[in-house]
């Protein structure tokens, strides 16, 4: 479960295109920072996916990816073009395949070979051709979907919504949210040669002039159970309320965003399944394991990475794609992991009550934040490199001496799991099994 926005430049205060995404996936399922250099490859080389082997490009570009542990492919990221890309799962009516490409895979290798949103969407539709899309995408248990996908540059983006080999994609005019669903219905900009043949041979629908793609490919039933109808209401309620005045903060603020009924009785008690902010505990949905902000353009390409799940109560820390060691490199997987376990302590912390003084906390949080803000709106296009450097490392130090303070002064406390004995047992279990 995950939910995605983008916003064109002819909506933003700035002019600039502003990507934002929550990855929503099991809460044990540590989501790791990576940055993958640019490389050359020889030719004939091949590359190992998550579960299939393919043809390696003669080069793949410079990427910073958000992705599970366990797999090869990432749940969104950028590259040193500019190009940003997410995923959704999505439930459709056509048959999973075997195991092939996962969607994550498709992210990670459109990133790595497209500099163009729509360069993008031609190589995702292209792969997809050749090798289909298909293999179990869950950490704990089996979990299989078809994918959507929302590609951005500094100019244009698309969204590519797909069931099996048929897709659809639709050129965004301003603002646009995705989430777990099919939202793409008799307006599209591009289609797959039979997608239309192949739903009235289903009796999907009645002929060309009656097709939809949402209707007539969506799994109706999954599709409601995922929330996705709520969290892509509230972005979308958003995002067009704010046109022409939306920045990094409005979108952090969606990727913070609970249902009513989720504020209204805690969001530490319950889960929360229709809440953009995905709050795990229930018989179904997942939790954000990691929240991320683009904003594409001048006077630089700057990204907002929160590196933790829970982006509630997370600390959003600005990035640039210069030289520089903040984010981890592909060998260095077992530190990305440890950064991303400390810091899921703390959420765990917070569920148990045991958080000292946690309004404190989240109060000097929004004053790193504001502060990083303020720094990037003072730069131009004659920035001297070494000054970004400077407000990373401000940042991203700042921010782990207020975690390490406020996580070692709380895991004396005394303290349980609050809300319904099923919710208490989930994260009970969780917590134990995540060695916490």
């Amino acid at each position: 479960m995950c939910d995605t926005m983008v916003a064109l430049g002819n909506t933003t205060k700035d002019g600039n295109v502003i990507f934002a995404k929550n990855s929503d996936r099991q809460p044990n399922e540590p989501l790791l920072m990576v940055r993958v250099p640019r490389q050359t490859h020889v030719e004939g080389a091949r590359l190992k996916c998550t579960y299939i082997t393919i043809d390696q490009a003669r080069e793949t570009y410079d990427v910073l990816l958000f992705k599970p542990s366990w797999m090869w492919g990432a749940e969104m990221g950028a590259n040193e073009f500019g190009l940003n890309i997410g995923n959704e799962a999505v439930f459709t009516k056509v048959k999973q395949g075997p195991p092939s490409l996962l969607g994550m895979d498709l992210v990670r290798l459109a990133l790595e070979r497209c500099k163009t949103s729509t360069e993008a969407l031609h190589l995702i539709t292209d792969l997809l051709a050749q090798h289909g899309q298909g293999g179990n995408c869950g950490y704990e248990k089996n979990f299989v979907y078809h994918n959507s996908f929302l590609i951005a540059d500094r100019t244009s983006a698309w969204v590519l919504e797909t069931a099996g080999p048929y897709w659809v994609a639709e050129r965004v005019k301003d603002v646009r949210a995705i989430s777990n669903r099919l939202s793409i219905g008799k307006d599209f900009d591009l289609a797959h040669p039979e997608v239309v043949d192949y739903a009235v041979s289903r009796r999907w629908c009645k002929s060309a002039e009656d097709f939809d793609f949402a209707r007539c490919y969506s799994n109706p039933l999954i599709t409601r159970f995922s929330g996705s109808e709520s969290r892509q209401s509230i972005c979308s309620t958003r995002l067009e309320k704010e046109k022409g005045q939306i920045t990094v903060q409005t979108m952090m603020d969606i990727l913070r965003s609970h249902e009513e009924k989720a504020n209204s009785k805690g969001v530490f008690t319950r889960s929360s399944l229709g809440s953009v902010c995905m709050h795990g505990g229930g018989l179904v949905g997942d939790h954000t394991t990691g929240s991320y902000v683009a904003s594409l353009g001048k006077p630089f390409d700057s990204y907002w990475i929160t590196g933790s799940s829970t982006p509630c109560i997370s600390i959003f820390k600005p990035y640039w794609m210069t030289e520089n060691d903040i984010v981890f490199g592909e060998d260095q997987e077992e530190e990305a992991l440890e950064y991303w376990t400390f810091r899921e302590e703390f959420h765990r912390l917070v569920l148990q009550n045991k958080v000292f003084e946690l309004k404190r906390h989240l109060a000097k949080g929004a004053e790193l934040e504001k502060q990083s803000l303020a720094d990037i709106a003072s730069l131009d296009a004659n920035t001297d490199p070494q000054v970004l450097g400077t407000i990373m490392t401000r940042a991203w130090q700042a921010e782990q001496k207020l975690m390490e303070a406020t996580i070692n002064r709380s895991r004396p406390n005394a303290g349980n799991f609050r809300g319904s004995p099923r919710f208490r047992r989930y994260w009970q279990n969780q917590t134990q099994r995540l060695g916490l």
